[in-house]
């Protein structure tokens, strides 16, 4: 008999891991240009405030080299730019063309070209050699990766020793109401919305089932230790509904 394909979460469904990535890929080709959007929906416009504070405590200085993964849009780039100035370096990897299309196109109508790298990538197989980068951002985009632990141990392994990784990523709610309202507003007002702004119900549903499926922040922790990384810290914001783990290469 041969053996059952290994299969992984997309969304509530069980799909074989082969076939995720390429299902994600999908949902981004799709609401690429609705991106902003889509996280103003979901969070309400926080999404902005959580991405600053993501940055504020990232310990990232000037001249520092930084690689932020699914990155597309150029949200963390544009924030990042600033600090690491002129003699340092961000590189936006996405694995999805659309997303860095719109990241690419929107950073140059501001007037941010000079320092800033582009890059079509897999998390899972970063294309860099090691100890390249001072830190690694990640915002948003670890819960899409279907071979979680996998992109972990490459993140560690293209740092510097004593660089830092920072997750900004969906996790747990802490409170039980607080938690009710989120699911009634994920599933049952989320979709509509979706349908309504953007004319894509589904990729709506499933970005909200893909935060449940998503490790909470005590199974995060330990993964990113299990991945080479020490002194993991763990700061939830708005009651747990986002959590950014920081965690260093020693």
């Amino acid at each position: 008999m041969s053996e059952q394909p290994h299969t992984t979460h997309f969304g509530f469904r069980d799909v074989p891991a082969a076939e995720k990535q390429k299902l994600v890929g999908q949902v981004f080709t799709s609401v690429a240009r609705s991106y902003d959007l889509m996280n103003d929906l979901m969070s309400f416009g926080v999404h902005r405030l959580w991405k600053r504070h993501f940055v504020a405590i990232s310990g990232v200085r000037r001249g520092d080299r930084v690689l932020d993964l699914a990155g597309g849009t150029g949200d963390i780039a544009a924030l990042l730019k600033p600090v690491v100035g002129d003699q340092g370096e961000v590189v936006v990897g996405d694995i999805n063309a659309a997303m860095l299309g719109v990241g690419r196109d929107r950073m140059t109508d501001r007037g941010l070209v000079g320092g800033l790298r582009w890059a079509q990538l897999n998390a899972e197989c970063l294309p860099f050699p090691d100890a390249s980068f001072d830190a690694v951002t990640m915002a948003f985009g670890l819960r899409n990766v279907t071979d979680k632990d996998k992109a972990l141990a490459d993140i560690c392994r293209v740092l510097k020793p004593g660089g830092r990784a920072l997750v900004l990523e969906f996790s747990r709610v802490q409170s039980e109401l607080f938690g009710k309202l989120y699911d009634f507003h994920s599933f049952k007002v989320l979709p509509k919305l979706g349908r309504l702004f953007a004319g894509d119900a589904d990729s709506y549903q499933y970005l909200a089932e893909s935060i449940r499926k998503h490790p909470d922040q005590q199974t995060l922790k330990g993964m990113m230790e299990a991945a080479g990384f020490g002194r993991v810290e763990v700061r939830n914001l708005t009651n747990g509904i986002v959590a950014i783990h920081k965690g260093y290469k020693l």
